[in-house]
């Protein structure tokens, strides 16, 4: 039975590396349905990512390019599955409640799992689709157990990703390192500028006239992973603190669903501390 499937490729570049991928195609009878690639020059990494159609099974795929690539190759072939992910929040509803939406059209790409909240606020939205919600609150304990306590109910489900979907408390790397490049967040900033709290403060404290947002992967430096997308909007000197809040209320749940949309689609490549995107 003929599948879709989606490689994606990282190794060291040298010649002949598309020419060996596609031959192990060939063999296999499987048709690349698009390939992309991209070389870092500096590093000399190469990057691909393919979308197949064929009968061929995927660890077969794999084992046979990773015996004609470069031995530190990093090779995974799978049948487009449907990635799962869980959410934490906070009290702002704009990005969850996209997320819920796109869960419950089947448009997201992905399955929500469960939705941790610091406030029990969301947890009626969720109830109205369906969706897991836990009340982990962080009042009147200390930022380790309360971690703890997150870190539990988070295991308690399988899932690909963290969403932070307006999770207004810093993570610490302690709890970082338990998922590398696997937590995702929205920063409500044109990142590198107004790193931290009150970003849109700061943005109108230095008069800026574009403000923007980012979603990133989140490591142990505050806002400093990996981005993976990223958009901006004109203000101007009517724009208040407050009107700068509504108007990056839209564009953070645009960026996101971006990032999440490529995310989930295995488009994303993290080298060093950038990111390779086939968008």
């Amino acid at each position: 039975m003929f599948m879709l499937m989606v490689a994606v490729i990282q190794c060291t570049d040298r010649v002949g590396l598309v020419a060996a991928i596609a031959n192990v195609m060939a063999i296999n009878g499987m048709n690349i349905l698009s390939m992309r690639e991209h070389v870092e020059l500096g590093s000399s990494m190469f990057f691909s990512r393919l979308e197949l159609s064929g009968e061929a099974a995927a660890d077969i795929i794999t084992t046979q390019l990773q015996q004609v690539l470069p031995t530190d190759a990093i090779v995974q072939v799978n049948p487009l599955p449907q990635k799962r992910i869980a959410v934490l929040v906070t009290k702002e509803y704009h990005c969850l409640g996209d997320i819920l939406l796109r869960h419950h059209f089947n448009t997201l790409g992905a399955s929500v799992q469960c939705v941790i909240g610091n406030h029990a606020l969301l947890g009626d939205i969720c109830g109205r689709f369906g969706i897991p919600f836990h009340h982990v609150p962080h009042d009147g304990i200390g930022k380790e157990q309360f971690e703890q306590n997150l870190l539990t109910t988070l295991l308690a489900y399988q899932f690909d990703y963290i969403v932070l979907a307006k999770f207004m408390r810093i993570l610490s790397p302690a709890f970082t390192a338990h998922f590398p490049l696997r937590i995702i967040n929205i920063h409500h900033s044109f990142l590198p500028a107004f790193i931290g709290a009150s970003p849109y403060k700061q943005a109108f404290d230095r008069g800026v006239k574009l403000i923007g947002a980012t979603a990133h992967y989140v490591t142990s430096d505050l806002d400093e992973g990996p981005i993976i997308a990223q958009q901006i909007i004109p203000v101007n000197h009517n724009f208040t603190a407050k009107d700068m809040v509504h108007a990056g209320r839209e564009i953070e749940t645009a960026v996101l669903a971006r990032a999440l949309s490529l995310l989930l689609a295995d488009r994303v490549f993290v080298h060093n501390n950038k990111t390779i995107v086939f968008e």
